[in-house]
């Protein structure tokens, strides 16, 4: 069960590697006011929702203590950032603030999930 536990916390660093990569890639069109979701940062946080859920349920059955208030609030998060990127996804420009939004929740998740135990 461990190494299936750590094979989903790599899957589920590579979807936040996507998410974040896919934000800081298009830094440069933000300040230009020409920023947009890439698909990269739909399928990050897609992976992250699929793996973190799993990664739940793997370390339940597992018998390892899950804190449920961090998960909550990690999936609270994750559902803001998966919903501003899935309704923007088609549109050419997304405005400043909510660019930077989306990418000011993904590094709060970031360090909710180092930095809370």
């Amino acid at each position: 069960m461990t190494v299936l536990i750590n094979a989903f916390v790599g899957l589920h660093i590579i979807g936040i590697a996507s998410l974040l990569g896919g934000f800081l890639t298009q830094m440069k069109a933000m300040s230009a006011g020409t920023a947009r979701f890439v698909p990269a940062m739909l399928h990050g946080a897609l992976t992250m929702l699929v793996t973190g859920v799993l990664l739940v349920g793997f370390r339940e059955m597992d018998g390892s203590p899950v804190n449920n208030i961090k998960i909550g609030v990690k999936l609270a998060i994750l559902f803001v950032i998966l919903a501003l990127v899935y309704v923007k996804r088609d549109e050419e420009r997304v405005e400043k603030a909510l660019f930077g939004a989306v990418g000011g929740l993904t590094v709060v998740n970031i360090f909710i999930a180092v930095l809370w135990h």
